[in-house]
């Protein structure tokens, strides 16, 4: 299994964190009879280090190129398709879909489409719950749009959660980015919303489970 490299400060202080805590239970344990406590809580410690391992796993995906399509930006289910105004950036109605990305998903990001990143800014604030309507407004959050080669731009908004306090981008301004590459991380649960022209035929519903850089979520008008 392949780990994300912004797992592996996280991954050895918490294996660090598990083995001193596991030292003193032993250490008070020692001058008790019984083993009960000591195999429960290292059976609690290593299950817990697994996770966080887990939760940084990195999968092998394949590309898929397809101008016509959106795909989703990340693993999780749909919470959100409507049409909403955006006032950032693009200044107009924007049909938005926003994915909710629980503990347990993959918490790689990819890029919907590919073209050059036309905008970009991170906005500092609260960690509401992700799945809270006003996240994507008040939470902390980075704002990107990327320019198709026809012109079209997509913008997507990589939202922090209640327990994500760490979102990662790895683009900027001008960078000519390639449809599903991996282009940022977001530690813990967490959303991505996607805003696609209003007039896109929409390809999910709410609650439809989707896999990042695989499920398209729109199809672009010609």
């Amino acid at each position: 299994m392949k780990i994300n490299k912004e797992g592996y400060k996280i991954i050895t202080t918490s294996g660090i964190i598990c083995l001193i805590l596991w030292s003193l239970i032993y250490y008070f344990q020692s001058h008790h009879s019984g083993m009960g406590l000591l195999v429960t809580s290292a059976v609690i410690l290593i299950a817990f280090w697994f996770f966080i391992v887990a939760f940084f796993r990195e999968p092998r995906r394949v590309k898929i190129h397809d101008s016509d399509l959106v795909f989703s930006p990340c693993d999780g289910r749909v919470v959100v398709t409507e049409v909403v105004y955006e006032d950032e950036y693009m200044k107009k109605d924007m049909l938005q879909i926003s994915i909710f990305m629980s503990v347990t998903n993959i918490h790689m990001n990819w890029l919907p489409v590919s073209g050059v990143v036309d905008y970009y800014k991170y906005h500092p604030g609260r960690f509401l719950i992700a799945w809270h309507p006003k996240s994507s407004t008040e939470n902390e959050r980075t704002t990107t749009v990327v320019k198709m080669d026809d012109g079209r731009k997509i913008l997507f908004r990589q939202v922090a959660g209640l327990i994500a306090r760490r979102i990662v981008s790895y683009i900027k301004v001008g960078d000519k980015v390639n449809q599903n590459d991996v282009f940022g991380f977001i530690k813990f649960g967490s959303r991505i919303d996607v805003l696609v022209p209003k007039d896109s035929e929409l390809l999910v519903e709410i609650g439809d489970p989707v896999v990042g850089s695989q499920t398209p979520l729109v199809r672009l008008q010609k």
